[in-house]
């Protein structure tokens, strides 16, 4: 499989899906990474394979999703950081994917909900839902901010630093937003904010999980 650097680079979202169902093997391994999630984070992650009601809305047709009979449910206990770690952790799964030779989108509004497809226990929530399978196209590139409109990187701060901002760029953020932003600090460390506006704090942690990727830094 292809290393995780390689496939944030390759990754983009993907909206039309063929009629194919996931290969049994790369389900059993991409729900082995979704556990291991759960484990690590708390968060009650489910994926969900051959449900095609989700996608069957006006929502979803609006969004232009096509195709799409697999998602995944990004389910977990309400807490301050929940939007983060949904992010964080979501993003996590989204490149394993990408690694397994699957496409990927975030989808926050254009689906519905359909009961008994996935769990929400109590004190639960759904924060939203990614949709995965094999895309019918790649994706496309999008636009983005650069390394300077998003960070203090520059002449006195470590390559690393720079890389790890370069690789945040990369990371998908509701209409394409990119409202994050990362700080070397005196004292070696880093830190990162989000801007105001909708799904930010969750854009925030799939950017700090591509950072920690490229940098190998601990925010």
């Amino acid at each position: 499989m292809m290393e995780l650097k390689e496939a944030m680079e390759k990754r983009h979202s993907v909206r039309q899906y063929k009629d194919m169902a996931i290969e049994e093997e790369t389900a059993a391994r991409l729900r082995e990474e979704i556990e291991r999630c759960n484990e690590e984070s708390g968060m009650h992650f489910q994926l969900v394979t051959d449900e095609p009601k989700a996608f069957d809305c006006m929502m979803a047709r609006y969004g232009r999703f096509s195709g799409v009979s697999n998602y995944i449910a990004l389910v977990g206990k309400k807490s301050k950081d929940f939007d983060e770690r949904c992010g964080y952790y979501g993003e996590r799964i989204v490149l394993e994917a990408q690694r397994l030779g699957l496409h990927t989108c975030w989808a926050a509004i254009s689906y519905s909900k359909t009961p008994g497809a996935f769990e929400v226990g109590k004190d639960e929530k759904l924060a939203l839902v990614i949709a995965v399978g094999y895309g019918r196209n790649k994706g496309l590139v999008r636009k983005s901010k650069s390394v300077e409109e998003v960070s203090n990187a520059g002449e006195s701060t470590p390559a690393w630093f720079r890389e790890g901002v370069e690789a945040a760029l990369m990371a998908p953020t509701a209409m394409n937003q990119q409202k994050f932003y990362f700080t070397y600090n005196e004292d070696g460390t880093v830190s990162a904010k989000a801007g105001a506006g909708f799904y930010t704090k969750m854009d925030l942690g799939i950017a700090k999980y591509h950072f920690r990727v490229k940098s190998g830094s601990r925010l």
